[in-house]
């Protein structure tokens, strides 16, 4: 274990080291430049097409899953512990910070999501059994043509095993040591039921994932916010201060104090973006997978969905997280993890713990069904369909030995495959940049034309 933690450590400074964030933060950056920050200046118009209609039944376009389902599932894959446990592990690195370069990460990350998911659109799919398939291994081949084969199957081959760690063992690890925490359950119980109830629902595929993250994701988020919003209401004379630290240490550092060990710049960028891309998961090319299986119009108007989940999963919900950990003050503790974010929550409210756990356990569990999704449509580009039913199985088991593993290696892990999964994906939004201005422009040209008449 030892030996493989050490080279996993080697090759995860090399990922995650000043290339790749400037990878991420430059690609996020010239999409947004070159739509004038639309994702900003037209926020509104992006809550008013996405969160107000987030119920709708109205269906436009061909898919396979509703527009909110494919969304429903993007983001119970996306708000998982990393809303809880990663919030507080890039405070505990990096410092308060840390979340200054979280919420950088997010606001670009919302135009690249935003790119992802309309050439995950635009370049999907139709199956022989009327599926739709889509996502950057597709739309890498089908956009940059058959020569650039070489890169799609890159992405789907570290796409398939960073399923394992982003999407099932981080999750699982999380959960068992949180209801451990709290319930003094042994983790490998808590592993066997998580993997019993996951198997009972990814077997049926998108349709049933979609069908249980459409009811799930809305409750879960509901739980965690409402009590997210009483601690920092508890706690509103301190929220000033808190912004004051977050932006004052994000370009200076933060000093050892407590059994805080302390924190470079450096630290708080390298931990706030890697964090903050774990947690939304803009540039990885994730979410764009189910994204492609929407009902819809139009490219753009699923793209606006990406924005949301952005919005919703770190300004929103990881911002909560931060605040409630830095305006109670146990950022100072020197504990990180679930457990950073369970103490903050004890200390505004008796019993808030349990708010933290159950927030904990519904987001991991979401997480598992999206990134079950996810690793199957890749390894459904690399192999075909023979293998899914394995891939599930496996799957199921890997929840266990997530269960019962070392947290420090498996989040570095996943850090690492997240970094791998980065790479082939930001280069093919890269090069077909062109077509995400043009459809973006035709059809807000459209929008605007139809206002008229």
């Amino acid at each position: 274990m030892e030996t493989l933690m050490n080279i996993n450590s080697v090759v995860n400074n090399f990922v995650w080291g000043p290339p790749i964030l400037v990878l991420i933060v430059g690609v996020g950056l010239f999409l947004s430049v070159k739509t004038g920050f639309f994702s900003i200046t037209k926020l509104g118009y992006t809550l008013k097409n996405t969160l107000l209609k987030m119920f709708s039944k109205e269906q436009r376009g061909e898919g396979e899953v509703t527009a909110f389902q494919a969304v429903a599932t993007a983001l119970a894959a996306t708000v998982g512990t990393g809303n809880v446990a990663g919030v507080a592990t890039a405070i505990a690195l990096g410092g308060p910070g840390a979340i200054f370069w979280m919420w950088l990460a997010a606001i670009v990350g919302m135009t690249t999501k935003f790119a992802e998911v309309v050439l995950a659109v635009n370049f999907r799919e139709k199956t022989e059994d009327g599926r739709f398939v889509g996502g950057p291994m597709y739309y890498i081949e089908n956009g940059l043509g058959k020569s650039w084969k070489w890169l799609a199957v890159l992405f789907a081959f570290f796409g398939t095993l960073a399923s394992f760690g982003i999407g099932n063992m981080t999750q699982a690890n999380s959960v068992a040591l949180a209801v451990q925490g709290s319930f003094k359950i042994p983790p490998l119980a808590t592993g066997i039921v998580l993997a019993v109830l996951t198997g009972l629902v990814i077997i049926g595929g998108i349709k049933r994932i979609g069908a249980i993250t459409e009811k799930l994701v809305p409750f879960m988020a509901a739980i965690y916010i409402l009590g997210g919003l009483f601690i920092l209401l508890s706690n509103v004379a301190a929220i000033p201060g808190a912004f004051a630290i977050i932006f004052k240490e994000a370009f200076t550092g933060t000093a050892a104090v407590g059994g805080f060990a302390g924190a470079t710049m450096a630290r708080a960028i390298r931990y706030g973006i890697a964090r903050g891309v774990f947690t939304n998961e803009a540039g990885l090319g994730s979410a764009p997978i189910a994204h492609a299986a929407a009902t819809t119009d139009h490219p753009v108007r699923q793209g606006l969905w990406g924005i949301f989940e952005v919005f919703a999963d770190t300004i929103v919900i990881c911002s909560i997280t931060a605040l409630s950990i830095i305006t109670t003050g146990v950022w100072e503790t020197g504990e990180s993890g679930a457990v950073l974010t369970t103490l903050a929550f004890n200390t505004a409210v008796p019993g808030g713990g349990i708010i933290v756990t159950v927030g904990l356990i519904l987001f991991a569990y979401s997480t598992i069904l999206g990134w079950a999704y996810y690793g199957e449509r890749c390894l459904e580009y690399l192999a075909g369909t023979k293998p899914i039913l394995a891939y599930r199985l496996i799957w199921v088991v890997f929840i266990v030995i997530g269960a019962v593993g070392g947290l420090e290696f498996i989040w570095s892990l996943a850090d690492t495959l997240n970094g791998l999964m980065a790479i082939p994906n930001l280069i093919g939004v890269l090069f077909l940049s062109g077509t995400v201005f043009k459809l973006t422009k035709e059809f807000f040209t459209k929008e605007k034309g139809e206002l008229k008449e």
